[in-house]
């Protein structure tokens, strides 16, 4: 691992679990923290991470190796645009954890150019905050990266050793196959969950008395941040659109096997589903 100046954008989970984990694994790399406002640093000092803390995101850049955009996705070309006013080390690299990917790379290639090469860890939670951040968060997790016709073969080898110094599998998109792939076992889900609970609680709430075990796994990414989820939604549009529709028919199918009394329609349905699910794999434990 080469990096000797990282900077990391934004003290959120991702932000401070990134902290977290190169603090553990990479001693000898030198932390930076961006924020927009000075109370952040407060909260990364108080889970332990020592790095220089700045909130003029060009300060931030100057000299840096390596830098991960761990903000909302809406709000990295602005912050690209002021980075690139920095004086920039040569060899430097700019990443993100963006959970879109056709939008970012689309709007900071030609900001950053070839240095910019985007990444996707599959970690996090419905939790929010640099409260929550774990320095095991990516241990065992994917990483999605997606390398352009841009992007340089050394860089995307840096990037690939960043990640998997930290416990990641990769794995290579384009971007747009990418925000495919992510709208189906991601986004949509999300969205999913959400309209279960809207389903279940909107028209009786007190009905949440009763949940079990089954309801919190099904619903728990409902609990997630409103305002990111917009961001991510109007982010992947079109993959997120088609998924929905195709839900709708799915929907559709299930609402006339349980109307119609077609049992063994519906014994089907359900065992299909069951022999989808059994493909996925178990979580690995950090």
């Amino acid at each position: 691992m080469s990096e000797r100046i990282l900077s990391i954008y934004g003290p959120g989970l991702l932000g401070g679990s990134l902290a977290l984990a190169v603090q553990e694994r990479m001693p000898e790399v030198k932390l930076r923290f961006w924020a927009r406002r000075e109370a952040a640093q407060a909260g990364i000092a108080e889970r332990g991470i020592q790095a220089e803390f700045f909130t003029d995101p060009v300060a931030a850049a100057a000299g840096a190796s390596l830098m991960v955009l761990c903000t909302p996705v809406e709000t990295m070309p602005d912050l690209a645009r002021q980075i690139a006013r920095a004086r920039l080390a040569g060899d430097c690299l700019v990443t993100d954890v963006g959970s879109v990917k056709g939008s970012v790379v689309d709007s900071l290639s030609p900001i950053l150019g070839s240095r910019f090469v985007g990444s996707h860890p599959m970690a996090g939670s419905e939790k929010t905050g640099i409260q929550a951040a774990r320095a095991d968060l990516f241990q065992n997790a994917a990483c999605l990266l997606t390398p352009t016709a841009q992007t340089q073969p050394p860089d995307l080898q840096r990037l690939r050793d960043f990640w998997t110094a930290l416990g990641c599998r990769l794995l290579e998109f384009s971007p747009q196959e990418h925000d495919e792939k992510v709208a189906r076992i991601s986004h949509l889900p999300h969205m999913m969950a959400t309209v279960t609970t809207l389903a279940a609680l909107r028209a009786d709430p007190s009905a949440v008395a009763c949940v079990a075990g089954g309801f919190r796994d099904t619903t728990r990414v409902a609990a997630g941040d409103p305002s990111l989820w917009t961001g991510i939604a109007a982010g992947n549009r079109a993959a997120l659109s088609a998924l929905l529709h195709e839900a709708s028919r799915t929907l559709a199918e299930l609402t006339h096997l349980v109307e119609s009394g077609d049992d063994e329609g519906l014994q089907r349905f359900l065992t299909e589903a069951k022999a989808l699910r059994d493909t996925v794999p178990l979580a690995a434990k950090p």
